[in-house]
């Protein structure tokens, strides 16, 4: 890690959207030479940002130290502690290889399934990443620059990757990794109607502890974004496609910021540069020279970088078909491929002509093979120097990792106990759970609040629906035909309610890449994530239900009075629950938008289609009941059917109604009562026109409505809903773990 010896250095604050000023630069940085180091130059670590922009100045006599969490207030130039050892990430005869497609030929030809020989992404990659260093890891496109990154960042299966990695010496647990360490997408994910600090307020709320003072943590974002060079762009969303935002570079620096608020140890990032023009790709790398020194390793894909960029590289690893075809400094370079045969130009760009190079010979039978070689014995040539220079700057993890914590890094919770051990001294999680659900419950509204459209077009669809289903079933009668459309009605009504939960499909779909990256490297609990999401989406939830019902109940003429319409909206919002919850659950296993809408219609019609309203549950065959009971829409059916023919004594059916719906219904009325007096001789029974043929209790019965009651048809639904939540819980443990196998 870097020392400051006492010596303050000052802070330049950007003064253009995307140009970045940096400290005891005398001269325009495209034209500086940057010498390489033995150890990193002097540069402040964020703790030593957040204590300048604290204005606070703590002597070792009276600085009070904190075991618990730390932002430690004392300054290098008085600490009893030793100057700083770096951290040493090393990796030695990492191979990976992955099963390649298997090729089916037609059996009458003589062959059947053939095996291809496994795919070989990487082959025995060696070599070690410096704290205070940047690591750059080139090559062209399918070289295996990511798969190493991942290799290294613990993303690929201990099973499938061959070889060891270890930092200082000592191999690395996988929850030790998570906290110490920090991995960048080549994506930007971002949410987009949140502002930079908003973004990185967010970030350091979950991961640094809940401890640390709002205060603390509003001036270590401020310190953070002056770093990042982000201070203009501070008060502007991120934006997308619809909404304009900052540029691209300042993207790319603000996903950067969102990993490295807690300081991490490692730091990896896939492809940072990667769409971006000379200039926004310099400053990124800039910025992370500049983490680099203040006590990080930072190890990084690139695939071609400008000279500007290269000056700032201390190591490379240019990789051919998962092979290293080179290992060193930049500065090596001209010396590597001198002895090789290939002396690079004198105004060449130096790895423009190696990645040229290297791209002629693969093109050749033989291939890389010979740089390869040439590369291991020219490797064994440094070997010894590099030998010596590793033994003087290795100290064991546990106290690199103290004394690193003891300087303000991994201010998550971490204590300096000498008397702990090393995984209680850095916690999983920064804070309880209860506090990420609020934290994650606050960006999801803030990040909603900004697009109304959202909500706005799902109650505009409740609201139009109701309005439709109203003014067609308009004050239904008792008749037997009303009897129908008001089976009908709620039949209807019932489906609705999940087709038009159907639209929340995207909202998770959209965050998915978002929550897999926080919650890889420990941000917050899925259970915290899913708990969050499922309290906030209640009120919108109550605010459709009630829409619903208010519109329709009265204006059909549902019975039961004001109980009833109680009812029948808390029917409404198990419905809205229970089919929000099953999208939810859905859109947590299948991951394309229009592949979701398509599993979920397909599914709600099967819903409906057992849920007792086309065919009763007396005549669904034996071997289709199962499925009429998982149905989601018998429930809430069945419910309303209870609720509104609640009265056994009603009557809907008297006299000569039951002829209607027959033929017989088209004969007169005199016809129809000397039909009704025979019946009655025929039965022994005085049937009359005012005499009740079929009952509220009948028409329930008819339904096949006799096993649940209303109100468990209601806690059933309810429970569904728990079910699907439980469900995406177990969908999001198992299918977030963003490793390759």
């Amino acid at each position: 890690m870097s020392h400051f010896g006492g010596s303050s250095m000052p802070l330049v604050k950007p003064t253009a959207g995307d140009s970045l000023s940096f400290p005891n630069q005398n001269e325009p940085a495209e034209h500086k030479k940057y010498p390489k180091r033995g150890r990193p130059s002097v540069s402040p670590s964020l703790a030593e940002l957040l204590k300048r922009v604290e204005g606070a100045d703590t002597s070792c006599d009276n600085t009070a130290i904190d075991h618990h969490h730390h932002v430690i207030e004392l300054s290098h130039a008085c600490s009893s502690v030793p100057t700083s050892y770096p951290f040493v990430l090393s990796f030695k005869n990492l191979t990976y290889s992955v099963k390649a497609s298997q090729k089916f030929e037609l059996p009458f030809c003589g062959k059947g399934l053939s095996d291809s020989p496994d795919k070989v992404l990487l082959n025995d990659i060696s070599g070690e990443a410096r704290e205070g260093e940047i690591m750059a890891v080139l090559g062209a496109s399918g070289s295996g620059k990511s798969t190493l990154i991942d290799a290294l960042a613990n993303r690929i299966s201990k099973e499938s990757l061959k070889g060891s990695v270890t930092l200082n010496g000592e191999v690395l647990e996988s929850s030790l990794l998570k906290v110490i360490s920090a991995y960048v997408m080549q994506d930007d994910l971002l949410f987009p109607m949140l502002t930079v600090e908003e973004t990185l307020m967010f970030s350091a709320e979950f991961r640094l502890p809940r401890s640390l003072s709002k205060r603390k943590k509003k001036a270590r974002v401020q310190a953070l974004i002056d770093q990042l060079g982000l201070r203009n762009a501070a008060k502007t969303v991120i934006g997308d496609e619809g909404h304009r935002g900052v540029s691209g570079g300042e993207r790319r620096r603000v996903s950067i910021g969102i990993d490295i608020i807690h300081d991490p140890i490692l730091l990896f990032l896939d492809e940072p540069t990667s769409g971006l023009d000379s200039t926004s790709a310099f400053m990124v790398v800039k910025v992370l020279q500049r983490i680099a020194q203040s006590g990080s390793v930072v190890i990084m894909s690139v695939h071609q970088p400008s000279y500007r960029i290269l000056n700032l590289l201390d190591r490379l690893i240019l990789l051919s078909h998962g092979n290293t075809v080179f290992g060193g400094s930049p500065a090596n370079l001209p010396d590597f491929f001198s002895q090789f045969g290939h002396p690079i130009p004198e105004n060449e760009n130096r790895t423009e002509f190696a990645l040229d190079l290297i791209r002629e010979l693969e093109e050749t039978p033989e291939g890389t093979k010979n740089l390869v070689e040439f590369n291991k014995s020219w490797q064994r040539t440094k070997s010894p120097k590099n030998n010596n220079h590793e033994s003087k700057s290795s100290i064991s993890l546990t106290d690199a990792i103290r004394q690193s914590v003891s300087r303000g890094k991994l201010v998550s919770g971490a204590t300096t106990d000498p008397g702990a051990d090393l995984t209680s001294s850095v916690p999983t999680f920064a804070n309880p759970m209860w506090f990420e659900m609020i934290v994650i419950a606050k960006r999801s509204m803030t990040n909603s609040r900004r697009m109304p459209e959202l909500f706005g077009i799902r109650f505009g669809a409740v609201l139009v629906t109701g309005i439709i289903l109203a003014t067609i079933y308009w004050k239904l009668d008792n008749s037997p035909k009303g009897v129908q459309e008001r089976i009908a009605f709620l039949a209807f009504a019932m489906v609705t309610t999940f087709y038009t939960c159907a639209e929340a499909i995207p909202v998770f779909l959209q965050e998915r890449y978002i929550f897999m990256r926080e919650t890889a490297y420990n941000a917050y609990r899925r259970s915290s994530y899913v708990l969050a999401h499922s309290i906030i989406s209640i009120p919108a939830l109550v605010v459709l239900s009630l829409t619903f019902a208010a519109v329709t109940f009265f204006a059909v003429g549902l019975a039961g009075g004001f109980s009833g319409f109680i009812f029948f909206f808390f029917i409404i919002l198990a419905s809205f629950w229970a089919g929000s919850s099953f999208v939810t659950f859905l859109s947590g296993i299948v991951s394309h938008v229009m592949l979701a809408f398509t599993v979920v219609v397909a599914i709600l019609a099967y819903f409906l289609l057992f849920s007792g309203f086309f065919i009763s549950r007396d005549r669904i065959p034996a071997y289709w009941i199962w499925f009429h009971y998982i149905s989601l829409v018998k429930y809430p059916f069945e419910g309303v059917l209870q609720n509104e023919f609640d009265d056994p004594n009603k009557c809907f059916v008297r006299g000569v109604q039951m002829f209607d719906n027959t033929p017989l219904g088209s004969l007169p009325m005199s016809m129809k009562l000397k039909l009704l007096k025979s019946m009655s001789n025929a039965l022994g029974i005085n049937i009359t026109s005012s005499t009740c043929v079929t009952t509220a209790s009948d028409i329930l019965t008819q339904q096949g409505i006799t096993d649940i009651s209303k109100w468990n048809c209601l806690w059933i639904l309810v429970a569904w809903g728990f079910f699907f939540r439980i469900l995406f819980y177990f969908t999001l443990l198992v299918g977030s773990k963003n490793k390759r196998r």
